[in-house]
């Protein structure tokens, strides 16, 4: 077997060289890597929410349902808001339950509770919650664009862009013009 010998690096090109491949090397290595294109940015839950209050709270239609409230339902549900908005989740989320328990087909109480389940991280509840919700519902109005953008946003966290955009369109569909009046 023969034994292979490698000259010295002895000129000056050589060490450059081999500086250079080193630097080269070294530069590759702490190189922060492009994020993958494929890859979603994350939206946080409160953006998500934020976006389906919006959809109801700009759906202007000539239709609004608005049912009487059992007193019982609107006491737990204005204490869940009121959890909700000091950031105290699991026990909003105990109210709507238990308002849904006197009141179980109330689709306003089902989408709320679909938002909450957001907050969880429990999208597949919360799409499921908001499709009932819609199909107790009046099926016009802002309680329906926030039924349907409560699965566009499902549909988007599943990486389901055909879902989502489907969604988008029923979305539309809630918004019904009024008579113009002078």
């Amino acid at each position: 077997m023969s034994s292979l010998k490698l000259p010295r690096p002895s000129t000056p090109h050589l060490m450059l060289s081999a500086t250079l491949l080193a630097t080269c090397l070294l530069a590759a290595c702490t190189q922060p890597s492009a994020p993958s294109p494929s890859v979603r940015p994350v939206r946080h839950d409160s953006d998500i929410i934020a976006a389906i209050r919006m959809a109801g709270d700009k759906e202007k239609s000539a239709i609004s349902v608005n049912p009487l409230r059992d007193p019982g339902v609107a006491a737990l549900q204005d204490v869940a808001v009121t959890d909700e908005r000091n950031g105290r989740y699991d026990d909003a989320i105990a109210k709507l339950d238990q308002a849904l328990k006197i009141s179980p087909d109330s689709p306003d109480l089902l989408q709320d509770r679909a938002e909450l389940a957001i907050r969880a991280k429990d999208y597949a509840a919360a799409e499921k919650l908001a499709r009932r919700s819609w199909e107790l519902g009046p099926r016009l109005g802002p309680l329906c664009a926030r039924n349907w953008q409560t699965i566009v946003e499902m549909r988007q966290q599943a990486n389901d862009d055909a879902g989502a955009a489907s969604a988008r369109k029923w979305v539309q569909q809630c918004h019904v013009e009024g008579v113009p009046r002078y």
